[in-house]
């Protein structure tokens, strides 16, 4: 079982905002635990990674918020005659370039799109998007307040991409789709996000935008279609009721009735910042207390900073009935979530409130969670944290007091939430470390809360099935160790066991997830599968790992013996097939073996995903998607999973892509570009271990190293490069000297191979990925003829308590920090260092300023060096333009330094005569584009 803390961690890295086992409205796809939004993904303009590419077109109705690009008319400002005629090789504005025509034509490949399933699996939504946005969407104003970046005209997250249209199809008795029937009615233009089906599968709700004649982004409002006749109205009758989409926006409490997070009616203009300062800023630790934090950017600076965030963040919630009734329901506050109780009787209200901290972002202030009924009574408050700006950074520390307060999906108003023994502190040893809580929502006779279970690592989340049968997963980052327990919820005569105890680590151990089923109430529980022999198993799907790659499964578990039967596994010779979602889910109880419906995703090399119904017990499959390729002029290109050895007998693995067409005996060997991202691990072994499949469908983001495959280049994605630290050893004590092993390894198997000239092979990445290639640079130069990095940390010393999973300080482990600082060692680098970074980086620890002050000391030793700042940009990027430019300057720097080998700063490729200075905007683009941690393999969309 996947570990929740494991994750949520991950999510964190990818942009993405964590889950938790709450209730989902509409289709559960393949997790460990239930999703408990009811929205689709909301993705900023920041790109998602691989991790999350594995199913690309589909979203389930349980993320948070929905939201895609569409075309825009939108172009920036001509570029000055000056800027056109400059070669791009001198410092300061040159204004935006484009690469050349043959990876402009993949990145501008029209976006597929969205897909989600109704709650009762008989139609589906196609979200239709935009690819990549102009830059004059990013450069809109933003208030940056509490960790957050808000569109203060619309009252909502800035950056948000969003649908263009939305269109409906049946899932007709055969399996394949009904003709499209397009949700009208909505203003022309419109930017839809946040779209949500009812609980019933007849409406759908989702907010509008229409951005206003000067450009400024309109205010949300909350709309309803008709799914049978696809068409919308507003939910509001009023035209002045708005969204208030900082935080939560709107669920489902029943079949026709809305809560809705809308902007208080008596609120007046923002908040006037005084001219003159009240006095000076003052931050006091008098008390002497332990305050160690990680590098959050975008924090309140001042009580100006308290008050406009106060502002933009206060919702006043509103019970919106289809039929035109409004009611207020409770005082203004900063709500963050609103979750109603399976039965639909109770909402629990999440919200914040002062004092506020200046140095830790929103997520920390201090929280109170509430239970009222639906019509407006407050019952009780669960509880009131303080704030937490004192959380240790060592992993697998947590806030004080009451945590993951979740309904339980299978009673119709159960609470359970987690408490903390060791005061959140991991370093404190002690046993219980936390305890899982179960009561009532309104406790009888004095009721207290029934301890549920008891733990000796961090709480990892619950799976929850029926009365008898419920799995807790905890957690314990240091040494990588999870446990699966099984208890039975309600029996107390039944003592809770030990199910799985294993290593996240080790990928061939993964025993798979429970797959979930719908219930009557619209929450998701574990499915129960009655076999023909009368007994009953749980369903568990796996990636299923295996020293060839992985070869997804699903195996019927009996949770009493242990015992599994193989019910399906993906093809090993051609394809990649995984298993999206449970489609036979429609009544509760116990699901028959031989009615079981799934949906499964099929890919190869050269085949891009499409989606299949598969039914039992002739397992009939019938396609329901015909996507067309997205880049037809690589289709024929070669992938191979390459393995081969670390001089310390690490065994390690790769993607080899070649261009199509290519032949190594006749053609020799080419330019390569290397692309990677260093991993962590306590054991050999699992280091060694291969992660994904050779058979799966090659991505191309917006950014991906595979588009120099149209340029001829061969492409080695993704070498593992872990660095290890078992027993005690800490991993990063001998970082540079296992990063120069693994690179020495994957460059020696590409010679060897004769696909890669030796004197022609650049590396490059993203965020940790660009760090890494400055220490490559730096300590392997005979490696490597150039560099490119992106959106790095080159310093460490500004990231003194922790970075990635170093979790020691700059005091605590001093050496390790310089050491492993490029910065440090900028005078050692020779060989020619591209740097690109998004000037609005908001990354922890990735601030601009790392770029900055790495070109300069790189400048004053006279290394051959570029630093591209990219207005507006965080820390992925996302306009076409600054895109286009990525690709132009990564060309460029190609050509000269890998292609050609030139080392004179001046010389001019072939590539920067050819390409013209952008001069518009807007147009197609490939999907949601660029990988936040530097992987190779990018998103075709999000399955969350």
């Amino acid at each position: 079982m996947s570990s929740i803390s494991i994750l949520h961690r991950s999510c964190l890295r990818l942009g993405l905002l964590p889950f938790s086992p709450l209730r989902a409205r509409a289709t559960t796809l393949r997790l460990p635990l239930p999703q408990p939004r009811r929205h689709l993904h909301q993705p900023r303009w920041s790109a998602m990674s691989s991790a999350a590419s594995r199913l690309s077109h589909i979203a389930a109705a349980t993320g948070d918020g929905a939201g895609a690009a569409g075309e825009s008319n939108e172009s920036p400002p001509a570029a000055s005659a000056a800027a056109q005629e400059d070669d791009g090789l001198s410092s300061g504005d040159m204004g935006y370039r484009l690469p050349p025509k043959e990876i402009q034509d993949i990145v501008d490949a029209p976006p597929l799109p969205v897909l989600s399933f109704s709650p009762n699996k008989d139609k589906i939504l196609f979200l239709k998007r935009r690819a990549l946005p102009p830059l004059s969407d990013l450069a809109k104003p933003e208030e940056k307040l509490a960790g957050l970046r808000i569109d203060g005209n619309s009252n909502t997250r800035s950056r948000m991409s969003f649908y263009t249209g939305i269109g409906i199809h049946k899932l007709l008795d055969d399996g394949t789709l009904g003709p499209e029937k397009e949700v009208h009615g909505y203003p022309v233009g419109a930017r839809i996000n946040f779209v949500t089906w009812s609980q019933d599968g007849r409406h759908i709700s989702f907010s509008v935008r229409v951005d206003e004649e000067d450009s400024k982004s309109g205010k949300l409002r909350v709309w309803i279609a008709d799914v049978e006749s696809g068409e919308a109205r507003p939910l509001f009758k009023s035209p002045k009721i708005y969204l208030n989409a900082i935080f939560d926006s709107f669920v489902w409490v029943n079949d026709c009735t809305l809560l809705v997070c809308t902007i208080p009616a008596t609120r007046g203009a923002p908040p006037h910042k005084p001219s003159v300062p009240s006095g000076p800023k003052i931050q006091s630790n008098e008390s002497k207390n332990v305050v160690q934090v990680r590098t959050f950017q975008d924090l309140l600076k001042d009580e100006y900073d308290a008050e406009l965030f106060d502002y933009y963040a206060t919702s006043q919630l509103v019970l919106a009935s289809l039929d035109g009734t409004v009611k207020p329901i409770g005082p203004p506050a900063l709500y963050t979530s609103v979750d109603p109780s399976p039965d639909d009787k109770y909402i629990m209200l999440s919200s914040i409130h002062r004092p506020y901290s200046y140095i830790v972002p929103c997520g920390r202030f201090p929280k109170k969670v509430e239970l009222w009924t639906v019509d407006g009574k407050f019952i009780r408050e669960l509880c009131d944290l303080p704030l937490a700006e004192d959380i240790p950074i060592t992993m697998s520390s947590v806030r004080k007091g009451k945590r993951s307060i979740n309904w339980r999906p299978d009673k119709p108003s159960t609470l359970y939430w987690v408490e903390t023994q060791d005061g959140g502190d991991a370093k404190v040893e002690v046993s219980p470390r936390d305890i899982v809580y179960m009561e009532n929502a309104e406790p009888i006779n004095g009721e207290h809360p029934e301890i549920l279970h008891k733990l000796d690592l961090r709480y990892a989340g619950t799976s929850w099935c029926d009365e008898s049968l419920a799995l807790v997963y905890e957690s314990w980052f240091k040494t990588r160790k999870i446990r699966t327990w099984v208890l039975s919820p309600d029996k107390k005569d039944v003592s809770p066991r030990i199910l799985f105890d294993r290593s996240s680590e080790d990928v061939y151990s993964d025993p798979g997830s429970p797959m979930f089923r719908r219930t009557a109430m619209g929450t998701y529980v574990i499915a129960k599968i009655k076999k023909e022999d009368g007994n009953t198993c749980v369903l568990l799907n796996g990636m299923g790992a295996t020293p060839e790659g992985n070869v997804p499964f699903l195996d019927l578990f009996d949770i009493n013996t242990g015992s599994k039967e193989r019910i399906w596994e993906s093809d090993r010779e051609k394809y990649y097939e995984t298993v999206v979602a449970l489609m036979s889910d429609k009544t509760d109880g116990e699901l028959s073996l031989d009615q079981l419906k799934i949906l499964t995703s099929k890919e190869s090399k050269t085949e891009n995903t499409q989606y299949y119904l598969q039914t039992w017990p002739e397992k009939n499959q019938v396609k329901i998607t015909n996507f067309p390729h997205p880049y037809p002029q690589l289709a024929s290109l070669y992938k191979e999973m390459i393995r081969y050895q670390r001089k310390d007998g690490v065994q390690l693995t790769a993607n080899l892509y070649l261009p199509p067409g290519y032949d190594p005996s006749k053609d020799g060997p080419l330019p390569c570009l290397v692309w990677s991202y260093p991993g962590e691990f306590k054991s050999k072994d699992a280091a060694g271990q291969v992660r994904g499949s050779p058979n799966e469908f090659p991505g191309i983001g917006a950014t991906s190293p595979l588009l120099w495959l149209a340029r001829g280049f061969a492409i080695l994605s993704g070498p593992t490069i872990p660095i290890i630290g078992e027993g005690d050893e800490e991993a990063n004590d001998r970082y540079v000297e296992q990063l120069v092993a693994s690179a020495e390894a994957a460059v020696e198997e590409v010679v060897k191979r004769g696909v890669a000239h030796p004197d022609k092979i650049a590396v490059g990445g993203h965020s940790y990925g660009a760090f890494m290639t400055a220490n490559l640079l730096a300590h392997a130069p005979h490696l490597f003829c150039c560099g490119i990095a992106r959106s790095g940390a080159y310093n460490r010393t500004l990231t003194p308590f922790g970075f990635q999973n170093e979790d020691r300080t700059l005091w605590e482990a001093t050496s390790t920090y310089v050491e492993m600082s490029p910065f440090m060692s900028a005078n050692k680098i020779k060989k020619p260092i591209l740097l690109i970074h998004g000037e609005q980086d908001n990354n922890p620890g990735t601030l601009t300023m790392q770029s900055d002050r790495f070109f300069n000391a790189l400048k004053g030793h006279g290394a051959l060096s570029r630093l591209v700042i990219l207005p507006f940009e965080s820390h992925g990027y996302s306009a076409r333009e600054s895109i286009m430019h990525v690709l132009w300057e990564t060309d460029r720097w190609l050509q000269n330094y890998c292609v050609n080998g030139t080392s004179n700063v001046d010389s001019v490729s072939e590539a920067d005569s050819e390409n013209k200075t952008l001069s518009a905007s807007g147009g197609s683009a490939a999907r949601e584009g660029l990988n936040p941690e530097g992987l190779s393999s990018l998103p075709r969309s999000l399955l969350w």
